[in-house]
């Protein structure tokens, strides 16, 4: 037996073997039937042999391990990243115009915007916070005031409406089934829930009753054929219907006219209160509106849901919705012949394709997906819109966020009580004084509905309200023309007499008015173009460094491998 100890460095290694004599060796010994017997011995077997001396609970440990790791990538769990930022939480991302005064103003006086947004730490996931809405969700006690609405095609549009006085009291005080009484200059605030849902879902309820307790007369409007009412006509709604929307509008200005008016869609109720604000400009009687967790681009949310075996859940659970709403409505003229196809859809594309977008009369899903996105009517905007999006959304994709269009991003709350002290409301007020604006059409030339003759052929309804309407609308364009003729004959009268007066000034004057109007919008667009192309060179950049990397990292190793060719770790300890 041979000891060798070593105590050159501070560690202590201890080696030992044994030697054994050449003579302690038979000299005839037969090796073959060793190697037999070593062949004949599986090494699966030895292996299985091994595996089979492992404790069944560190299997069981092991297993759940995995699966913890699966279920935590599975539902996008964050909790380790807030367990690392000590739950600090995130910053709030805002993007607006920051030349806005009316912007600065409301981004200074909402002090939650100034915080960070943590999510609770055993709900730190988008579809664990889904579930528990859903299923857990406790919404407040309340009971609304219910006002239908009797649409010119005779479809009925139920109201749910709550007040401060509902909220605090408990019960209502109106002696009857009125909404409030009238005159009443209290703000209202219109909401518009999502896709199958309405004023009876949770989260609903919850930011009905959150404004109604702030002070505020809240109106649910609920779609058609939703909210306990059944459908009257053939028309049903879509994720680009926003004639309704108007109509309720115009008739709730028309029933307060002294009250100011906001609005809050939620996911395709934002959808649709995006486009409508779209739609009609600055002619919307709104003085302030909300979009929460907007789809933007149906287009890009259609594929995204369809992407990961989660969002085919989601996907899935919206279908079954929509195929319950189709059912309970089947003896409806329109849906009669599609009933039996909603009820073979797999998917929310499917049941679009079959009922959607032939009510809607569409020529394609992707042609109902574009027109009806409300990406495509933000800049048309005219009014202080709050968006509010998550970016981990399970099924309105960030991906879709129109970001250089939008340049609000606000918390609804604080976002409606900056505005209703701001001045902005004051000069709306003063625009508008106490005319009321006329609806304008949607930009969908065709109706989503439609009526079957008794022949099988399929037209879209019509009414003489809409033609009377654009009779409306071109005679008060005349008017709006010779108006405005005449303000150019007096202004030209005007400038006549001016140049008569001192012609050499006013030449110059109108010089630099021209040289004014042109180079304003040219500073603008080279404004926009330098910002894209600072985004352009960044990601340039990272192009770059991602396609040259294995080529520079197959340099880098071989320089390296030439380097420290000679290098022996066994040289370290020869001392």
């Amino acid at each position: 037996m041979l000891s060798i100890y070593s105590l050159d460095f501070p560690l202590f290694y201890f080696i030992s073997f044994s030697l054994f004599s050449l003579d302690s060796f038979p000299k005839s010994m037969d090796w073959e039937p060793l190697a037999a017997a070593k062949a004949s011995i599986s090494p699966y077997d030895l292996l299985f042999q091994a595996l089979a001396l492992i404790p069944f609970s560190h299997y069981f440990f092991a297993a759940s391990f995995l699966f913890l790791i699966f279920l935590y990538r599975f539902l996008e769990i964050h909790f380790l990243h807030d367990l690392l930022t000590l739950f600090r939480g995130d910053p709030v991302t805002l993007t607006y115009n920051s030349c806005s005064d009316l912007a600065q103003s409301v981004v200074a006086n909402c002090k939650i915007l100034q915080g960070r947004y943590l999510a609770t730490p055993w709900l730190s996931s988008p579809h664990l916070q889904t579930a528990f809405l859903s299923f857990l969700g406790r919404p407040p006690p309340l009971t609304y005031r219910r006002h239908l609405f009797r649409a010119f095609d005779g479809g009925t549009i139920a109201l749910d409406w709550l007040t401060y006085t509902d909220v605090v009291g408990g019960t209502s005080c109106m002696p009857d089934s009125s909404a409030a009484p009238k005159g009443d200059k209290t703000p209202i605030v219109i909401v518009i829930p999502g896709l199958t849902s309405d004023s009876a879902a949770a989260y609903v309820k919850h930011l009905a009753f959150n404004l109604a307790r702030q002070g505020w007369n809240v109106v649910v409007s609920n779609h058609r054929g939703l909210g306990g009412v059944s459908l009257t006509s053939d028309c049903c709604y879509n994720a680009g219907w926003t004639e309704d929307l108007r109509k309720i509008i115009d008739h709730i200005r028309c029933e307060y006219p002294e009250a100011p008016l906001y609005a809050v869609g939620t996911s395709i109720g934002a959808n649709i209160l995006v486009k409508y604000l779209g739609e009609d400009g600055a002619n919307t009687p709104l003085f302030g509106a909300a979009a929460i967790c907007s789809p933007w681009d149906l287009l890009i949310c259609d594929r995204f849901i369809n992407r990961r075996p989660m969002q085919k859940l989601y996907d899935r659970a919206l279908t079954v919705g929509l195929q319950g709403y189709a059912q309970l409505y089947a003896f409806i003229t329109s849906f009669c012949r599609i009933s039996l196809l909603t009820f073979e859809s797999s998917s929310l594309r499917d049941f679009d394709n079959h009922a959607t977008r032939v009510l809607g009369k569409f020529e394609t899903v992707d042609t109902y997906y574009r027109r009806s996105s409300s990406t495509n009517y933000v800049e048309n905007v005219s009014v202080p819109l709050l968006c509010v999006s998550a970016l981990d959304d399970p099924v309105c994709t960030s991906e879709a966020i129109p970001w250089d269009e939008c340049r609000w991003v606000r918390v609804v709350n604080e976002f409606f009580g900056v505005l209703r002290i701001s001045p902005h409301i004051e000069g709306r007020k003063k625009m508008q004084g106490s005319t009321m604006p006329k609806p304008l059409q949607s930009s969908i030339d065709q109706a989503p509905y439609l009526n079957v003759m008794e022949d099988g052929m399929v037209t879209a309804m019509s009414n003489e309200q809409t033609d009377a309407f654009v009779e409306d609308i071109s005679d008060a364009d005349t008017t709006h023309s010779k108006k405005d003729e005449g303000t150019i004959s007096d202004k030209g009268t005007s400038v006549d007499l001016t140049d008569k007066l001192n012609p050499e000034k006013q030449i110059k004057q109108q010089v630099e008015q021209n040289v004014k109007d042109l180079i304003v919008p040219v500073q603008g667009r080279i404004d926009k173009l330098s910002r894209r192309s600072r985004q352009s060179i960044w990601l340039l950049v990272y192009i770059s460094i991602i396609t040259t990397w294995p080529f520079v990292g197959s340099v880098l190793l071989s320089v390296l491998k030439r380097r420290f060719k000679t290098f022996k770790p066994g040289t370290l300890f020869r001392k």
